[in-house]
């Protein structure tokens, strides 16, 4: 299969883009440098030189509080860029892969439940609005289609834009000695690019296009996210729990945004392994390195 990989040099796309060539998939990576979604005269001519049978996109506006005030932008790179790529996934009559989140819910606070893709989306900030208009972008557009919501997300390319992971981030804030505060009262799934990448190479391989939650199994709040990753590093970083409300970010976050991955389990694709099982071998990994 050729696909042509947008956001190849991001943290998930350099997961998929060693591990689909290892499976030993077709695959042409295009950085920012070498594509903009945002502009259809950018976008189109690169990917029919190409002629590729899937276009994946990894290309998002992800920084959320940043979203708030440059609502524009996000926008124009999560639904403008999105309505861009199915123009072109039309034109060639091949399907696209585009990646949503968790972060479409969250207006529900009372919820303890994990979602479904049955589930009525909620968002509670600019990035979650703009993330969610580019998912009814696709839905409108396509009927060839892969939509993935994920959440936590964590690979050693880390995060494109942000300079590193919340993993890499707790770690080098320990080393570092400083004191560390991180929230208790946000709910979620943390999940390893390397696990998500090869369900994605197992789902475009069904050929059974939708809608899909894909998470590592389990859930925990930021605080104890952190914990678990001292307690793999071998750390005692001084660490404490606050509120949302203490952190005071720009953007609201979801309280309980974990993700239940019915979808996939409905095709035959079994559950990912527990995150902390995911974090170990990351983590091992990194030490390793």
């Amino acid at each position: 299969m050729r696909i042509a990989l947008i956001g190849s040099n991001g943290q998930l796309g350099t997961d998929i883009m060693s591990y689909f060539k290892e499976k030993g998939e077709d695959v042409i990576g295009l950085t920012q440098d070498e594509i903009d979604v945002c502009y259809i005269d950018k976008c189109e001519p690169v990917i029919l030189k190409i002629k590729p049978d899937l276009v994946i996109n990894t290309a998002a506006f992800h920084k959320v509080d940043l979203c708030e005030d440059e609502g524009e932008a996000a926008f124009k790179v999560n639904a403008v860029g999105v309505k861009n790529l199915c123009d072109i996934c039309l034109k060639l009559d091949i399907p696209l892969m585009h990646f949503s989140t968790d972060f479409v819910f969250g207006a529900d606070k009372s919820r303890a439940k994990p979602y479904t893709e049955d589930d009525c989306p909620a968002p509670v900030s600019l990035y979650g609005i703009s993330k969610l208009a580019g998912e009814y972008v696709i839905k409108y557009n396509l009927k060839k289609y892969y939509l993935i919501r994920s959440c936590g997300l964590y690979g050693h390319a880390g995060s494109f834009g942000k300079g590193s992971n919340f993993v890499d981030l707790m770690i080098q804030r320990a080393e570092k000695g400083e004191k560390i505060r991180v929230v208790n009262d946000q709910i979620l799934t943390p999940t390893s690019t390397k696990d998500l990448t090869e369900k994605l190479y197992e789902l475009i391989h069904t050929g059974k296009y939708g809608l899909y939650h894909m998470t590592n199994t389990g859930q925990c709040s930021w605080y104890d996210f952190a914990v678990e990753i001292f307690k793999l590093a071998g750390l005692s970083p001084d660490i404490s729990p606050i509120t949302s409300e203490e952190f005071a970010a720009k953007a609201k976050r979801p309280a309980y945004s974990v993700l239940d991955n019915e979808n996939l389990r409905a095709i035959g694709i079994k559950d990912m392994r527990p995150w902390q099982e995911a974090l170990k071998d990351y983590i091992d990994e990194k030490m390793d390195k």
